[in-house]
């Protein structure tokens, strides 16, 4: 009888390097931290302090929203110049170690700002640095992590967003001066984010790239061709606007407790924050991680992308009636955020894995998720002037002062909008 060769053992599945997910974790946490306690009410309680409630939505608009500007512009740029990076040190050690630095050193010039040019300035300088060393955080992943394991990675990366939200929203509740409430963040940010870059298994390019860098290559940072890449294309634009819709409520809670439900006193603004944030993150962590893991399972990205869509939309429709619900409007409102939470879980868990699975070029990995994270700076750009310089005056005005209502109604839809465009990207499950 002959012996039947057994078959041949099938290969494990290939592994990020040892401890990478650990230190990328933290690192992006510290990173997020910093960059958003100041969004989540740091920034609007600074802005208060120096122009008072009546003019406070107009001038955060002016500093957020310049502010993004220069996080849109920095994050391709850099990762133009990161995919081409020929230092012996890494082709992305040198940006994270570089921009983690700047930004410390921006966000204490927040903290210390005497007006409101000063803190545009510091503003614009910590979003411009801070996006250096996201570009060069995000082509990390790509570098590293196998195409199989990006939905769990990108649920665990995904719900360190939330968390710095949530720790930042804590710090910001009881700290007491907006020198620490701008620092101690910061100070977290370089400690955990440089020790990631230090510990990070990093490319080195150990040729030139075949093309010079010129003028009109740092243009192409900012660019693809939805004609060759449509479904990149129909991700980018899904991206961007459910974006836009979810910074809508984070960005204006504290402006919209004080305006609508009389919260006038900012310590109360920044409690309150600091529990919403938290029953949001709950949610959000669980769901994150949850739902990564499913779509690594069945082998599907889109259903949970739209899903996390389309609950947002609802939760963002529903925030726009709590103010008239009297007694019940505030606890309503916690309930929302708990919701939100969910649905953003869903989103954040598996988008970027999505995302990545649809980049036109590995060689351009860095410049190409660079621009696809203009989908994540743009709407923190757009949104404060849309809605501090425009939709909410113009709501109050013409809606007896339902400008914060008309706000959070649009960005449902913005939500609504994007999560059917997920249906029109073919070439991914």
């Amino acid at each position: 009888m002959l012996d039947t060769p057994s078959p041949p053992a099938e290969a494990p599945a290939p592994q990020a390097p040892p401890g990478f997910v650990r230190r990328l974790v933290l690192g992006q946490f510290g990173m997020y931290l910093a960059v958003l306690a100041p969004v989540m009410g740091g920034m609007s309680v600074k802005v208060q302090d120096l122009v008072g409630l009546d003019a406070a939505p107009a001038q955060l608009g002016l500093v957020t929203g310049t502010g993004a500007l220069f996080a849109l512009v920095g994050q391709p740029l850099a990762g133009r110049l990161s995919d081409r990076c020929t230092s012996r040190y890494g082709m992305r050690r040198p940006f994270l170690f570089g921009g983690i630095a700047v930004m410390a050193v921006a966000l204490a010039a927040c903290a210390l700002a005497p007006n409101i040019p000063a803190l545009l300035i510091a503003w614009c300088a910590a979003q411009g640095a801070g996006n250096v060393a996201f570009a060069a955080v995000g082509a990390t992943v790509a570098d590293h992590v196998p195409e199989a394991r990006r939905g769990s990675v990108s649920g665990i990366v995904g719900a360190v967003t939330p968390i710095g939200i949530m720790v930042g929203s804590i710090l910001l509740s009881v700290l007491p001066t907006d020198l620490l409430r701008f620092v101690v963040p910061a100070a977290i940010a370089v400690v955990l984010g440089f020790w990631f870059a230090a510990r990070l298994p990093d490319r080195v390019r150990t040729e030139p790239p075949g093309e010079p860098l010129n003028p009109r290559s740092l243009l192409l940072s900012f660019v693809f061709d939805p004609r060759k890449h449509p479904d990149f294309g129909w991700a980018w634009l899904s991206k961007f606007l459910i974006m836009l819709g979810y910074g809508a409520l984070a960005g204006y809670l504290t402006l919209f407790l004080a305006a609508e439900f009389g919260m006038d006193d900012t310590d109360e603004q920044l409690r309150f924050n600091a529990l919403a944030n938290g029953l949001s993150v709950a949610t959000l962590v669980i769901a994150s991680i949850v739902g990564g893991a499913l779509s690594d399972r069945v082998g599907r990205r889109k259903p949970f992308v739209m899903g996390g869509g389309l609950v947002m939309a609802a939760v963002l429709a529903a925030v726009t009636v709590t103010p008239y619900l009297g007694d019940a409007g505030l606890g309503t409102l916690l309930v929302l955020e708990a919701v939100l939470g969910i649905g953003a879980g869903l989103f954040f868990a598996v988008d970027n894995a999505l995302a990545i699975s649809l980049l036109p070029s590995r060689d351009d990995t860095a410049k190409d998720l660079g621009v696809l994270n203009i989908a994540n700076a743009l709407p923190s750009s757009i949104s404060p002037f849309l809605a501090g310089v425009v939709v909410i005056p113009v709501g109050n005005a013409l809606l007896g002062g339902a400008g914060y209502s008309l706000w959070f109604g649009l960005a449902a839809v913005f939500c609504l909008v994007g999560a059917l465009l997920v249906t029109r990207i073919r070439s991914a499950a």
